[in-house]
């Protein structure tokens, strides 16, 4: 398990605890920390901790944790965000049977919210309707071509040679969106299998909607995270070549902020700012 963590001691132990239960166990744990907690107290002898000095983000702390556990020699390397949890101990194998039964190199866990396990923490197109009802969702058992790859995707140790590592330049909120869009590219066979879950806050407070469950924004709720998800969408719509996308966000972005909510001339600016520097390959400018 390759895990990345920012002073959430409280969720690691959670995460260690549940960890323990699983089945087949797990040879190791590989654990990056960006905060000032130290070394959990409740780590066992399979821990690999790594201190980390300076905030890497997610794809940079993501990316130390999975070459760590690469170095270990491990066949499999399931990714976890410090604030996810397997939910039931047949978690693991259920994904490793699924990776067998299918023939993937990567399977996800269906990841449900931790305050109400019958909702999705991720909206799910079904049927041309955006939905987070899991019992819509788990209407298939497996979800081809889609997956949330930092909360609980396991990942076949050849895909990383394949296609790399997770972008560091891309820190948080993007790095995600631009492994699944590699993963396409190399045709490298993954998806969601949705009877194995995985416990994570939801997105549902970043969601605005637009076309009620058929079009939906995300506007992340800080300026620090906003920065980073308009810049990066930016980028990956100009280095991936997706016009659809960059369409979308130059048409709908603008709206939500002059429209929807009534003229946000400061938040249309800020949008403008982040996603001009996507644009331009900028990675040097901070929030």
């Amino acid at each position: 398990m390759a895990v990345l963590t920012c002073n959430r001691p409280d969720d690691i132990g959670r995460l260690l605890e549940a960890s323990r239960q699983l089945k087949p166990e797990l040879v190791s744990i590989h654990l990056v920390d960006a905060g000032e907690g130290g070394r959990p107290g409740s780590a066992g002898d399979d821990l690999v901790y790594h201190k980390s000095e300076i905030n890497l983000g997610g794809a940079g702390g993501f990316s130390f944790a999975i070459l760590s556990a690469l170095a270990s020699g491990a066949d499999w390397i399931w990714i976890m965000d410090d604030d996810a949890c397997p939910v039931g101990a047949d978690c693991l194998r259920q994904l490793l049977a699924a990776a067998e039964k299918y023939e993937l190199d990567v399977v996800s866990p269906l990841i449900v919210a931790p305050q109400d396990h019958g909702r999705t923490a991720f909206p799910f197109k079904i049927n041309g309707r955006l939905t987070t009802d899991r019992a819509k969702v788990q209407q298939r058992e497996f979800i081809s071509g889609l997956a949330h790859f930092f909360n609980g995707a396991l990942v076949r140790r050849e895909v990383f040679f394949r296609i790399g590592l997770p972008d560091i330049r891309l820190f948080i909120r993007g790095d995600e969106v631009d492994f699944l869009l590699r993963l396409r590219r190399n045709g490298v066979r993954f998806g969601t299998l949705t009877t194995a879950l995985v416990s994570h806050p939801p997105v549902w407070g970043e969601i605005a909607s637009i076309v009620e469950d058929r079009v939906q924004l995300l506007v992340p709720e800080t300026p620090f995270k906003r920065y980073y998800f308009f810049r990066n969408r930016a980028y990956l719509a100009r280095r991936h070549r997706r016009p659809v996308s960059f369409l979308a966000d130059v048409i709908l972005y603008p709206w939500y902020f002059m429209v929807k909510i009534g003229g946000d001339r400061a938040g249309l600016a800020e949008w403008w700012r982040a996603f001009r520097d996507g644009l331009r390959y900028r990675f040097d400018r901070k929030p």
